[in-house]
């Protein structure tokens, strides 16, 4: 936590969020457990340009962290331990390692001997001696005090100026990969359920958590599931400053409502690479609109009828959409259960909202049928918010606040829009027809729908089709 989040870190907390809402909706005991490397080099460097202190910079950056996962809908973990809380667990995690023969202490640091455990690469299917023979000089700046160049850091020796704990082995830091076993097991035991996170921490991050884990405890398996979330690109190449194409979470939810980004990053499966682009989620804005659109419909013909919430309901549901509601709840259910299976989800959400703007736009006054159907659509909302984090908003308030979005991306003049529906009355009021409905139609090329009501005209955003 030295810097904002970006949306590949976005895309593994919707991820493992919609976990973990999956799993207790299931019906598990869920402790869920996320933590925080608040001290590292990048950290201390930062804090260094900054003038500050390494901890009191950390600390900023997690709160960051909170205020952008927490607009996403992201829920708070259980416990969010942090490094420098759990020194004493490193350091006695550490110790473990070296009595056991699987570290050793060179000059002020601790290193691991990956050499001593005989199932190094069991997660990222590597292998040491393929990695040595492709070894072209040293691995990093620390290779003079290792026994082997792949042996990793457990315990740093300290420098001027930077933050540091008393050890056994002098004053120092924890090294980035210890922190995690130690913490994990303080918080979750010897051996858990899901670990995950990015794909490119598979190796050697996890990897050598598993090493340090299980050599310390004796216990094995770490964790008996592992869940890597895929790259996110943008614009078809890796995000990077360097080539500006970065995105921090705070820009895109400075230019898309929050659920707009969840469905994205829900399209995709995640286990597979997504590309991030403005035409994306420009057509996800358009898609979570249309579903708010279809809901609002049915909200407006329920009305229309006359039926409000906490009515009885009289009717059965009609037979030719009987069975795609009765068995919504359990399609819906049984994709995310399968490896959180999202993309599924989504067509099941988005098959939904067709049924719902059938409905909506019907012209007459519902009957007793077809207001049991509506209602019974409207029972499945509540679900796919609590799974999902999309159409958790009231219809219109959602609406208004993506058109308002949309108008600034399609760069339209809301007060243009205004007079042209003004000088359009005035037309009707003339009975000029033919100028009343070329205004319609200079509107309608713009995406924007006129919707004439008993008291006055109102407008949204409308597009034709959504794939």
């Amino acid at each position: 936590v030295y810097d904002l989040t970006h949306i590949g870190h976005a895309r593994t907390f919707i991820c493992f969020d919609t976990l973990q809402r999956v799993l207790k909706h299931a019906g598990y005991r869920v402790k869920f457990v996320r933590n925080h490397t608040d001290v590292d080099d990048k950290i201390i460097r930062r804090a260094a340009e900054r003038g500050e202190e390494p901890l009191a910079l950390s600390q900023h950056f997690i709160e960051q962290l909170d205020r952008d996962m927490g607009e996403l809908g992201v829920e708070p973990a259980d416990v969010q331990p942090k490094v420098s809380e759990h020194i004493d667990e490193i350091i006695a995690m550490v110790e473990q390692l070296v009595e056991r023969g699987y570290a050793y202490a060179s000059g002020g640091d601790v290193y691991y001997r990956v050499r001593s455990f005989e199932g190094y690469g069991k997660l990222s299917g590597r292998k040491l001696d393929d990695m040595e023979a492709g070894r072209s000089g040293r691995v990093d700046g620390e290779g003079e005090l290792k026994e082997y160049p792949f042996d990793f850091a457990l315990w740093k020796a300290s420098r001027d100026g930077e933050p540091s704990w008393p050890s056994p082995w002098g004053p120092g830091r924890p090294g980035w990969h210890i922190e995690c076993s130690a913490m994990s097991h303080a918080h979750l035991g010897e051996s858990f359920d899901i670990h995950g996170g990015g794909q490119d921490l598979m190796f050697p991050h996890h990897e050598n958590e598993i090493a340090q884990s299980e050599a310390a405890t004796g216990c094995a398996p770490m964790a008996r599931t592992w869940m890597h979330v895929a790259m996110l690109n943008v614009d078809g190449e890796k995000m990077s400053k360097s080539l500006g194409n970065f995105w921090t979470t705070r820009d895109a939810l400075e230019a898309y409502h929050p659920e707009v980004l969840r469905y994205f990053m829900h399209k995709s499966h995640y286990r597979r690479p997504l590309d991030y682009s403005t035409a994306a989620l420009n057509e996800a804005t358009r898609a979570v609109y249309y579903l708010y659109s279809a809901l609002q419909s049915v909200h407006e013909r329920l009305e229309r009828a006359g039926w409000s919430q906490g009515d009885t309901v009289s009717g059965g549901l009609l037979a030719a959409h009987r069975e795609r509601l009765e068995g919504f709840s359990e399609r819906l259910e049984s994709a995310l259960c399968d490896d959180l299976n999202t993309a599924l989800a989504i067509s099941h959400l988005y098959d939904l909202a067709k049924l719902a703007n059938e409905l909506g736009s019907g012209k007459k006054k519902a009957k007793a049928d077809e207001i049991a159907t509506m209602v019974a659509l409207l029972d499945q909302v509540p679900l796919i918010a609590r799974l999902l984090g999309v159409l958790g908003q009231d219809p219109a308030e959602a609406i208004a606040e993506l058109r308002d979005r949309m108008v600034e991306a399609l760069e339209l003049d809301v007060d243009a829009i205004e007079a042209a529906i003004t000088a359009r009355n005035v037309a009707r009021q003339e009975k000029d027809w033919a100028r009343a409905d070329a205004i319609r139609d200079e509107l309608a090329a713009k995406h924007v729908e006129l919707l004439d009501g008993a008291d006055a005209t109102t407008w949204r955003i409308k597009f034709a089709t959504i794939d």
